[in-house]
């Protein structure tokens, strides 16, 4: 086995253009398994890191009222109430249109949504300046407000100087009590209708806005208290909301884990899929491995005549000739595992999120190639170790 390897390696290195040719399928196909398998697992991650971000135990319940069959948020606190050994936070979230403005200063495009005191737990979002809404702000209809980072610099210059004053919102003065912390990372800029353009009030200032005294359509976010109980917590929700609504087009209750886990499924597959387009390049390096080897044997002919004269066996003229083969397919694997990991990490400096080279990627493309190896090199292999050594002789 030994005298094959050191066989193989001085035939390999007699021939340094013609190998690495043969080895450039190799290494392509198993560089382009590596970076598409990583940079999938890596979005993945990414993904998984936002949606993780959001609370992947959170419900979110969509709700569109009717004159005649409407969930009041007084009926859906009186159900959460009922059901505090399933959710252990709730929050309403109440879109309103409206204006708001400073000094002259208007902005047209700031979300305005009502909410509640425990909404910026839900969320994990901190404060850049001042204070959250607390509780007594929502029972007593306090006309206070929570700004985002981009409007409180277009309107205040800073989160301090927003802290304390006023701000117009549909014409009513709002006191600034706080401002979030910006969300925008700092080399993006901050725009209309961005992520940081946004202002929180009471959610129940927010149902009063509406003329109704009941809004349109509003959202309900809700977190069970285990991840593990959210299938019974998202079917008690409809179970619920079905008896007002009689009509399951009325509302939507989804969950960030089932919409994770189905992420993840799709990504999975996206994955499996990528790599297996990339390795059809393996598949295509295999034909050159065998084509390439069968040039061998054609040219060694005469060398294998004798090797027979002198009494080699056919077992060891076909072990020579795979270890040639699967010699090849290794160091070209390993060049290939080099070059997919280098360039996974080029791509980590220009993406935002992490592409480490993905273990399972590299295990399973470094097989496949010396698979190939073992595979397509035999035939050539077993048509030497058959070679008649009085015509292989003759051979010039």
């Amino acid at each position: 086995m030994l005298q094959s390897f050191r066989l193989a390696i001085k035939s390999i290195w007699s021939n340094k253009v013609r190998s690495f040719l043969t080895m450039l399928g190799i290494i392509i196909g198993v560089a382009s398994v590596i970076i598409l398998v990583s940079l999938v697992n890596g979005y993945m991650g990414y993904m998984t890191s936002q949606f993780a971000s959001l609370g992947t135990n959170q419900i979110t319940v969509r709700l569109t009222n009717l004159s005649s069959r409407y969930a009041t948020v007084d009926q859906m606190y009186e159900f959460y109430e009922q059901h505090r050994d399933v959710y252990s936070q709730m929050t309403p979230n109440i879109t309103v249109s409206a204006s708001v403005k400073h000094s002259g200063d208007s902005m047209d495009s700031t979300t305005v949504t009502g909410v509640s005191e425990e909404y910026i737990d839900m969320v994990d979002r901190d404060l850049e300046a001042g204070r959250f809404l607390t509780y007594s702000d929502i029972v007593s209809r306090q006309k206070v407000c929570v700004l985002g980072y981009y409007p409180a610099v277009q309107l205040f210059g800073s989160a301090n100087k927003a802290v304390g004053d006023t701000v117009l919102i549909n014409g009513y003065a709002y006191n600034v009590v706080g401002v979030a912390e910006r969300q925008t990372s700092a080399s993006e800029k901050l725009e209309d209708g961005g992520t940081d353009d946004y202002l929180f009030i009471p959610y129940s200032v927010a149902v009063k806005l509406s003329r109704t005294g009941i809004p349109n359509s509003y959202t309900f976010a809700t977190v069970n208290t285990e991840p593990e109980t959210t299938k019974a917590a998202t079917t008690l929700l409809e179970d619920f909301l079905y008896t007002i609504y009689k009509n399951d087009g009325l509302y939507r209750v989804s969950a960030m884990s089932t919409m994770l886990d189905s992420l993840n499924s799709m990504i999975a597959q996206m994955s499996l899929l990528l790599g297996g387009i990339a390795g059809i390049s393996l598949l295509v390096a295999g034909v050159g491995v065998m084509n390439i080897m069968l040039v061998s044997v054609t040219e060694r002919t005469r060398e294998i005549g004798i090797r027979k004269a002198l009494g080699a066996r056919p077992g060891v003229i076909l072990q020579q000739f795979v270890m040639e083969a699967i010699t090849t397919s290794v160091i070209g694997g390993l060049i290939g595992i080099g070059l997919g990991s280098g360039i996974c990490k080029l791509v980590d400096q220009f993406v935002e999120f992490d592409v480490p080279p993905t273990l399972s990627a590299i295990v399973v493309s470094f097989s496949v190639s010396v698979f190939i190896g073992l595979v397509f090199g035999y035939m050539p292999a077993r048509r030497a170790a058959q070679l008649n050594p009085i015509d292989a002789l003759r051979s010039e």
